[in-house]
Formats: C-alpha cells, sequence, structure tokens
C-alpha cells in the first residue's frame, strides 16, 4: 500500500494552527480530500508546550484573542464552536498591570471598556468618560473589521454604515489619541499591547491598533487550560476525524508549478504528490526564493513584494518553574507590562539591538490556571519582542554566553520594578531568541509576527492588493505572513482565510 495517494485535492504544508485552521475551514464546505504534511514530530508550531524534569511548560501563548465569553463570543471562539473543537478556556484575571518607572505610573486594568474606563479615572479623576469614548470608537472600527472582512461593498455604503471606520483609516494609532488630548500617562497608559502588533506607535495604523485594543479588552483574553498545545492536538484530531490525512516527519521540499499554476508538492525524502492546490505555512520569503519549481515559474512580482516586506517582532523569553506559589513569592499579577519610557519608537530602537532590554513582559501562567504546575510551584516568563537585526551577527561561539547574560538582565530588571525575588527561586530555566523560534519552527529568521503593520502595509491595504499579490495559481498563505498578520488568533484567521481562496476557486472553476 502506497504512503500518499497520486493525488489530492489540497496540499496544506505545516500543521501549526492556520494550517489546521484551514483544513477545518475547507471540511466545513465540503472540500475534504486533504493532505496536512508537517515536518516535526507534533502539530502546532508555536503554539506547543515541552517538558523539563517532568514539568509540562507552557513555550509561547500568553493569552488568546478573539475568544470572548460564552454569552458574547468573538470570531475565533465561534470558529472552535462551529468546528466541535471544545477547548476548556480560563480567563485570564486582568488585561494587564503596567509599571513605567520614569513617570511613576503604577496602574492594573481589567477587561471590560466601562471597567477599564472606571480604572483610570480613579487615578486620573475626570478622564474616565473620555477613555470610555475612546474605546467605544476602537469597538466600532473593530466591528467594522470583522464585517468588512467577509462582505465588501461600496465605498458609498462603507461610509453609510461603518464612517468611523472610513474616517481613521489611513492614520496612525498617535494620529487618532492625539485627537482626544489625553494627558502624557494615559497615553502610556493606553499603549502596552502595541508590542502584540509589533510597530511603533508613530507608524502603527490605527485600524490594527483599535481592532486589538477592543478584541482585549471587550471579551478579555483566555488560555486553554492545557496549554497552547491544547488547540493544536484538538484541531488535528478534529482534522483527522473529518477525513484530512496528517502526516508528521515530513517535510516539503518543493512546491510543483506549471504554467503558472500549482500541480503538486515533493517531499524532502522525494515522495512526488500531485494536487490542485498548497495552502502553505513557510513564508513566502522561502518559498519564491527555494521552494518553486522550476524557480523560472516565480514572477518577478514576487520577489519585489518580500523585498518590499518588513519583518516584524521575533521573540526573547525567559522561561522558569519557581520553587513557589505566586502568593507566596509576592506575584500578585497575570501580566505585568513594565518600561522606563513608553516612547515606542525608543523602543523600536533598543529592540534592533542584542538588549539590554527595559522594555518587558512578565507572565505568571498559574493565576490564570492554577494547574499549570505541581502543587507549591508556578510557571513565570519574561518576554521581549525585538527586531531580528541585532540578531543577524551573534557569533555561534558567543551565543550561550549570550542567552545567559540576556536571562540574567530581563530577570535583574524585572526584581528591580517588582521587588520580587526570582533568582533563589529558580528550579527550571530555559531561553529562548530569535534562533530558538528559527531552529525548532523554520520561522524565517526567526520571525514570530510576519510582516509589519505599518501605515503603508497592513491588513486593510493587504486586502485591497490581495489580486495583485496572488502571483501562482492554486498556491494560498497561512500564518502570521499572511493578511491578518501575526499572534495565534490572527494565524487561525488567516489560515480560515486561505481555506476561503480555495473555495472560491473551486467554485468558479465549477460555475
Amino acid at each position: 500500500m502506497k504512503f500518499y495517494k497520486d493525488h489530492y485535492d489540497v496540499v496544506i504544508i505545516g500543521a501549526g494552527l492556520a494550517g489546521l485552521s484551514a483544513a477545518l475551514q475547507l471540511q466545513q464546505k465540503g472540500i475534504t480530500d486533504i493532505l496536512i504534511l508537517e515536518k516535526h514530530n507534533l502539530p502546532g508550531g508555536l503554539a506547543t508546550s515541552y517538558v523539563r524534569n517532568g514539568i509540562e511548560i507552557e513555550a509561547t501563548l500568553h493569552e488568546m484573542m478573539s475568544i470572548g465569553t460564552k454569552e458574547d463570543r468573538l470570531k475565533v471562539g465561534k470558529f472552535f464552536d462551529a468546528c466541535g473543537v471544545d477547548i476548556n478556556w480560563l480567563r485570564v484575571p486582568e488585561a494587564y498591570r503596567f509599571v513605567e518607572t520614569s513617570k511613576n505610573i503604577d496602574i492594573t486594568l481589567h477587561a471590560g471598556f466601562e471597567k477599564m474606563a472606571g480604572e483610570i479615572d480613579a487615578q486620573f479623576p475626570g478622564w474616565g468618560p473620555k477613555v470610555l469614548e475612546f474605546m467605544q470608537l476602537c469597538n466600532r472600527v473593530y466591528d467594522s473589521m470583522n464585517t468588512l472582512s467577509v462582505t465588501p461593498m461600496s465605498k458609498p455604503a462603507m461610509l453609510m454604515k461603518h464612517p468611523d471606520f472610513v474616517k481613521t483609516a489611513g492614520y496612525t494609532a498617535t494620529e487618532v489619541i492625539d485627537t482626544f488630548n489625553f494627558p502624557d500617562k494615559i497615553v502610556d497608559i493606553l499603549t502596552p499591547y502595541w508590542i502584540y502588533v509589533g510597530n511603533p506607535m508613530s507608524t502603527l495604523p490605527f485600524t490594527i491598533y483599535a481592532f486589538l485594543m477592543a478584541d482585549y479588552f471587550r471579551g478579555g483574553s483566555y488560555v486553554p487550560s492545557k496549554y497552547s498545545h491544547e488547540m493544536s492536538l484538538k484541531l488535528q484530531m478534529k482534522a483527522e476525524e473529518n477525513g484530512a490525512q496528517v502526516e508528521f516527519c515530513q517535510e516539503v521540499d518543493k512546491i510543483l508549478v506549471k504554467d503558472g499554476k500549482v500541480t503538486g508538492v515533493r517531499t524532502r525524502r522525494g515522495d512526488t504528490i500531485g494536487c490542485d492546490y498548497v495552502i502553505c505555512g513557510a513564508y513566502p520569503n522561502k518559498v519564491y526564493t527555494q521552494m518553486i519549481e522550476p524557480l523560472s515559474e516565480v514572477p518577478d512580482g514576487a520577489i519585489k513584494m518580500v523585498n518590499g516586506r518588513r519583518l516584524s517582532v521575533t521573540t526573547a523569553s525567559v522561561m522558569m518553574v519557581l520553587d513557589d506559589t505566586p502568593e507566596n513569592l509576592g506575584i500578585k499579577d497575570y501580566n505585568l507590562f513594565s518600561a522606563e519610557t513608553m516612547d515606542t519608537d525608543k523602543i523600536w530602537e533598543e529592540g534592533k539591538t542584542t538588549g539590554p532590554y527595559k522594555y518587558l513582559t512578565s507572565i505568571c501562567l498559574d493565576l490564570a490556571n492554577p494547574d499549570a504546575t505541581p502543587e507549591g510551584m508556578c510557571q513565570f516568563s519574561i518576554t521581549t519582542l525585538p527586531l531580528v537585526t541585532g540578531f543577524l551577527d551573534l557569533k555561534e561561539e558567543d551565543y550561550y554566553d549570550f542567552k545567559r547574560r540576556m536571562a540574567k538582565q530581563m530577570i535583574d530588571e524585572y526584581e528591580k520594578v517588582s521587588g520580587i525575588n526570582l533568582h533563589d527561586h529558580i528550579v527550571e530555566i530555559e531561553i529562548s531568541t530569535p534562533v530558538t523560534v528559527a531552529h525548532y519552527v523554520g520561522a524565517w529568521k526567526g520571525s514570530i509576527y510576519g510582516y509589519s503593520h505599518s501605515i503603508d502595509d497592513h491588513a486593510i491595504a493587504r486586502l485591497q492588493m490581495k489580486e495583485d499579490d496572488h502571483f501562482i495559481d492554486g498556491l494560498e498563505f497561512a500564518g502570521a505572513h499572511a493578511i491578518s498578520g501575526n499572534g495565534m488568533g490572527p494565524a487561525i484567521t488567516n489560515g480560515r482565510a486561505a481555506a476561503k481562496a480555495v473555495i472560491d476557486a473551486e467554485a468558479k472553476k465549477n460555475s
């Protein structure tokens, strides 16, 4: 019996959240002849965990967006529910605590527009109503984006039905926030989530920022009780239950193209598999320079496109298991953003180096998931999201020494801000860098957030250019590098969008 059939309707490269979500979306629309090829021995990509000394440790996920409450499900939560993927979602207790040492800011915000506005008003009397007005604007833009992503309409109709979306499109987050005349401290308090889309506020489109703020503060954020790998495994199981063939340790080496149309793939071990469509998790940078066979089938426009796009942030993280409970250690915050300054242009420049890093996000997983570690312990991580630039010249012989120095600097910085001793309580520690991501996941230059969402290149502009940026018939991309951008929620959205493109192409072919 052959390992593979000669031909499949769709081959999906990569069993990450995007690839698996694409499979489920295709299956919902009746396309079931699907092969998923994953080069690793487990699904999930970055949505994974690892084990040290018998303790399972979350590898990446800080919080999951677009889930929502059972009464007000948001789009990712709705998708999981519709697919019959049952995840035990645990609500993260607060949005974030924010500490900015240079301005003596220390505030904790919770989900709920009225609640967070009230918490700001308590420290800055009289400004709560204006903050609420601002968050309601973000929410209207959020609703418009969700509508317009699935319901194309004319410009006059957009202006009539989505005026706030139209009026703020084309402006940066800073430009729109400035119209509210907030005190500098309130602007800083409204800024920390910028890092989760990885572009300075001065060039970050307000549309993207508004979507992020509304998504997190409207329904709160969540983590799966069995870590991010719970999502990966359950998506895989459901895809297989619906008829998809999923194969691990099977790396795709080439995407075969003839006369501008996908004809199949070839694996690293030499299997040639025919197909009508490929949904690809690899970055276009790699696909258009290394994977298309023959390379003569790659149009000049594809190379210009990847050369014109800028990679967004990657990650540097210190992940620890501590030998006591959060309560005994004095850790009260699930999510702490800390910085000397919230000048995001300055932080962006700092991110082009290998540190020291002063803008950090620290997560104590047990405060959302009390069963995350054995009794009497807790999981704690400190993360910054630099650019890959500073790591390109890091020499192999200096790498491990650099990791140790980076980890010590980040732990020292957290201890200085929080007054909490971590050093004496570490029983397990792992340190990840862009090199780690590139090695284990294969993401282009260790990028985790795809291409930078700048005012001249972001989701709205990419949607408008979708047809022009589609260079090979039958080839779709799904992952952080696709239209919706970065994070685990958008990865799922990107997978569904790639599947929709296949579904639409099939419908057109058969009409």
